[in-house]
């Protein structure tokens, strides 16, 4: 195992929620994070959020760990859930939701109503 596959791996499973990102959380640097980004901080979710752009080892690796060649990547209780367009499709459906509930990680039931609401 890769020093960075053995970093990934390590995130992933020792955070409940893990968004792998071009920029942080706070200063997204593409479209697709900020969009994922955006869904999480709106519904209140904690989550670890792991910059690719800051080392390159990880942005390669999280695409093979993965296999899936695009970021950003989110992972719920170690499983990896899906990029930008899975998780505005999980969100607006209310699959997220459910995925949430089921793994006990806490978000704003109402925040993600809303982002339905103004979505429907």
């Amino acid at each position: 195992m890769t020093d960075a596959n053995a970093q990934i791996k390590e995130t992933v499973e020792g955070n409940d929620v893990v968004l792998f990102m071009k920029g942080t959380s706070e200063m997204p640097q593409c479209g697709f994070s900020s969009r994922v980004a955006g869904v999480l901080n709106y519904m209140g979710i904690e989550y670890k959020d792991v910059n690719v752009l800051a080392d390159e080892a990880i942005r390669q690796g999280v695409k093979d760990f993965s296999d899936w060649p695009t970021v950003p990547q989110l992972y719920v209780k170690g499983e990896f859930v899906g990029g930008c367009d899975i998780i505005t499709e999980m969100t607006l459906s209310g699959e997220l939701d459910t995925m949430l509930e089921e793994n006990g990680v806490n978000f704003n039931k109402e925040a993600a109503d809303k982002i339905r609401e103004s979505n429907a």
